[in-house]
This record gives structure tokens, sequence and C-alpha cells, in this order.
């Protein structure tokens, strides 16, 4: 079961569709919506840390349980939905409080 705030690493697929390169990405979508359908919502995340705009830093301090390879930014302004099919593993759950702060930034960027 893939639940919202969960870190998973997935086979994202270039744009010509032959391809893929793993990659982690934070579950946007909510529980209910992870049960019904094939596809969740998400965003992905970067090992590029410089500062940028709707991007949040993640590091292993704003996980509840999990590890983190190296920190990344969280890249809220790249939202996608992607098939369940191509999560290869969970790595990790963001903590309330950062989830809290990609949705008031999500917020923002569409208000």
């Amino acid at each position: 079961m893939i639940s919202q705030r969960d870190v998973v690493l997935i086979s994202f697929p270039f744009s010509d569709l032959k391809n893929s390169k793993v990659r982690p990405v934070l579950v946007l979508s909510n529980d209910k919506y992870n049960r019904k359908f094939e596809d969740f919502i998400a965003i992905p995340l970067t090992t590029n840390v410089k500062s940028r705009e709707y991007s949040v830093l993640i590091t292993n301090k704003n996980l509840e349980r999990g590890r983190l390879i190296i920190d990344s930014n969280v890249k809220i302004d790249r939202i996608f939905s992607i098939n369940k099919n191509l999560v290869r593993m969970n790595i990790g759950r963001i903590n309330k409080d950062t989830y809290t702060r990609i949705k008031k930034i999500l917020v923002d960027l569409i208000e």
C-alpha cells in the first residue's frame, strides 16, 4: 500500500517511454485516492539541493521512518501522476510538519 507522505523509488520513464531511471518521489495523494486508483499523485525529489523557489529541503531529520542516502529537495512545482506498478521500493515517510510546509507552498503556488 502506498500512503500519503511516503517517499518511494519509482522507475521514472523518459519522454521516449522506452527507457527509465530510478528516482525518489513523495506521495501527495491521500490514502482514499491511493486505494481507489492505479495511479498516485507525486512530486519528485532531487539531490540538487541548491535553493530554488517552490522546493523544500528534506534530510533524514524530516523523516518519521526510513533513510535518505543524500539530502534532497522536494520539487513542489513538478507534480505528476504515475502508475503504482512503477514503484520499486518504499524508502521512508516524511513527518507531518514537513508535509504541512510542502502543502502550504503548493497552495501558494496555485492560488
